[in-house]
């Protein structure tokens, strides 16, 4: 199963290579740097997800136990879900805000 993992960490990768490049070529029209920084901190946890879930496979895959023992071996990983919380909640937080802004008078 070593090659599944490696294979679905590969394809996660290309996956946040690929939405890095979609969505720098995305035009976004903003004149406050509130909402700058705002779309940053969604771009960030957005291709990075990608990039955790591509770790997390490629975590899974270096181990050389299977089965029920692999979850004893995965303890001193257990800090990886904080990057996906954080991400997400990244991700979440500023999409939230930034559709709720309002945009100054005058646009």
């Amino acid at each position: 199963m070593r090659g599944f993992e490696l294979g679905l960490a590969l394809v996660s990768f290309a996956l946040g290579v690929r939405s890095l490049v979609y969505w720098s070529r995305r035009p976004f029209a903003a004149i406050d740097v509130t909402d700058h920084l705002l779309f940053a901190l969604f771009l960030t946890g957005r291709i990075g997800l990608w990039f955790a879930v591509g770790g997390g496979f490629a975590i899974v895959a270096s181990q050389e136990t299977r089965g029920r023992a692999l979850v004893d071996d995965l303890q001193p990983y257990l800090w990886y879900a904080i990057v996906f919380l954080v991400l997400g909640a990244m991700q979440f937080v500023a999409g939230q805000i930034l559709g709720r802004r309002t945009p100054p008078s005058g646009e």
